[in-house]
């Protein structure tokens, strides 16, 4: 069958071939070829020979390779089909479950085949259209026989139980995998989740904690130039006018809510113990190496911010500061404790949106807060200081 004669099986003896023990696998066509001259000319001629192989079977009693006296798991009201596979059986006989009998089971014949030391091998399927109740636990026997003796071999049924280890990992798989994008999700979307629940009607309310201003603002003074000119315009105009009118909040802008006259230790002493959140707003970097170095009110103010009340910070650049080297160790310790929030906006009424980048990120870190109309939070201040000068 087109497949080279190799190994020591294999002989020739001037014309013949011949074969030591032969098997049942060397049955087939066995190509000649040879070549002869005819009036000078060289011809190729080939002749097939086809041998077959007769096998006596062994005499023995037949096998079962399959059912081997196992269980399998079915679930009730399922259809089931079990094979029968026998060697060097006479015949084929079908399934018996005891001397029980139902319609629902019938036996098909799937194959036949020869082994290879000649012996006849049977496939018999076991069709079950639907298990009911009484099919569990009861042998369903496979049997074969030959002259030489009789085997049988039998299946079980029983019911289904449930995998709890599948059932559990499969399970924690989920929840590890739902947790993951829980926690991606959470942590893309963490700061508009916030605002969102903040403004919802199931919010928690916040505790009052008795004081007044949702922010201190502190900001360098003493820069001058287009730097001063930016600066200024944020901390008096957009950044009220966000977070003050559109927002609710209620700031604290030393030069803006101060009364005249008043000592400024005083007043940052008093206002930081009223405050919340300790608002920290850095110039150019020129401007902001200067920053806290020989102003008192502000070196109060970060003492008890950072030391003595434990108010959270917000740290604020307009402009990018390109080098912390020459600023107060206090400053380098909340740039690196909690980062820095960079305005890259212009003036432009887009710019001044609360739902932009940048006011979100300031929104965040600023405590919840009740709504309030545009006159309570705009007016908050005012009226505080007009209390105060009424006492004094």
């Amino acid at each position: 069958d087109c497949q080279l004669l190799e190994g020591r099986r294999f002989a020739f003896l001037n014309s013949d071939l011949i074969i030591f023990n032969v098997t049942v696998h060397d049955q087939g066509n066995y190509t000649c070829e040879t070549t002869y001259t005819y009036n000078g000319k060289q011809y190729n001629i080939s002749r097939d020979v086809r041998l077959t192989v007769e096998v006596s079977p062994p005499k023995r009693p037949p096998e079962i390779s399959y059912p081997i006296n196992n269980s399998i798991e079915v679930e009730l009201g399922s259809q089931v089909t079990v094979d029968c596979n026998t060697t060097g059986a006479d015949g084929y006989e079908p399934f018996h479950k005891g001397l029980w009998f139902d319609i629902s089971i019938c036996c098909l014949l799937d194959r036949e085949e020869t082994s290879y030391d000649g012996r006849p091998m049977h496939s018999v399927k076991l069709v079950i259209s639907e298990v009911n109740s009484e099919d569990y636990e009861r042998p369903f026997v496979c049997q074969a026989s030959n002259a030489f003796g009789q085997v049988a071999s039998y299946i079980i049924l029983k019911h289904r139980v449930p995998d709890t280890q599948r059932w559990l990992t499969g399970g924690l798989l989920s929840f590890l995998i739902l947790t993951f994008i829980t926690l991606i999700i959470y942590k893309v979307f963490k700061i508009d989740l916030v605002l969102w629940y903040r403004n919802s009607p199931c919010a928690f309310a916040s505790k009052e904690d008795g004081k007044i201003y949702d922010a201190y603002v502190l900001y360098t003074k003493s820069s001058g130039g287009r730097s001063l000119y930016r600066l200024e315009t944020f901390v008096r105009r957009i950044l009220p006018d966000v977070l003050e009118q559109q927002c609710g909040y209620n700031l604290f802008i030393l030069g803006r809510d101060d009364l005249v006259g008043e000592a400024v230790i005083t007043v940052a002493d008093d206002t930081v113990k009223e405050s919340r959140r300790l608002m920290i707003i850095l110039g150019s970097e020129a401007s902001s190496s200067c920053l806290l170095d020989d102003a008192s009110e502000q070196q109060l103010a970060m003492y008890n911010a950072l030391i003595r009340d434990g108010i959270q910070v917000i740290l604020i650049e307009i402009d990018e500061v390109q080098d912390y080297t020459r600023m107060p160790e206090s400053i380098k310790y909340i740039k690196q404790k909690h980062g820095a929030i960079q305005w890259k906006g212009d003036f432009s009424e887009k710019s001044c949106s609360p739902n932009t980048r940048f006011w979100k990120y300031v929104r965040y870190q600023m405590p919840s807060r009740k709504k309030v109309s545009y006159s309570e939070g705009y007016y908050l201040p005012l009226m505080l200081n007009s209390s105060a000068a009424k006492k004094s």
